[in-house]
C-alpha cells in the first residue's frame, strides 16, 4: 500500500473516531496555498479543531506522535489562522490537534502548541 494510501486510510479512521466521540467533521484536506495542509477540521461545542492525523502500522520508524515536528506545527498555525479568517462562522475559540493511530491503537491530544 502507497504512503498516500495509508494517510487516505489513517485519516477515514481518525474522521470515524472523531465523529463517534460527538464531533462534527467540517473540511478534510484543507490546502493554504503551498505554506500548509490540515487533515481534519472539525467543531464540538462551538470549538473548532484543527486535527493532525499520524498514522503507522507498526512503530520502527518511531511513534507516529514523534513525526509532528515544530516546523509542522508552525505551518498547521497559519493554515488554521487563514482558515479562520475566511470562516463565516465565529466560534469560541481553536485548538490544534492531533491524532495518533499505531495499528488498533489510537490516542487524541486535544491540544497541542508549538
Amino acid at each position: 500500500m502507497s504512503n498516500k494510501l495509508k494517510g487516505k486510510l489513517g485519516e477515514n479512521i481518525a474522521k470515524d473516531f472523531l465523529v463517534k466521540k460527538g464531533f462534527k467533521i467540517l473540511d478534510t484536506n484543507f490546502h493554504y496555498s503551498r505554506f500548509g495542509e490540515i487533515d481534519i477540521i472539525a467543531s464540538k461545542s462551538n470549538v473548532i479543531y484543527f486535527v493532525e492525523v499520524k498514522y503507522r502500522t507498526k512503530d520502527t520508524f518511531g511513534m507516529p506522535f514523534e513525526a509532528i515536528t515544530k516546523a509542522k506545527l508552525e505551518k498547521i498555525t497559519s493554515s488554521a489562522l487563514f482558515y479562520l479568517a475566511n470562516c463565516p462562522k465565529k466560534y469560541n475559540s481553536y485548538r490544534l490537534s492531533a491524532i495518533s493511530i499505531l495499528g488498533d491503537k489510537i490516542d487524541f491530544i486535544e491540544s497541542i502548541s508549538i
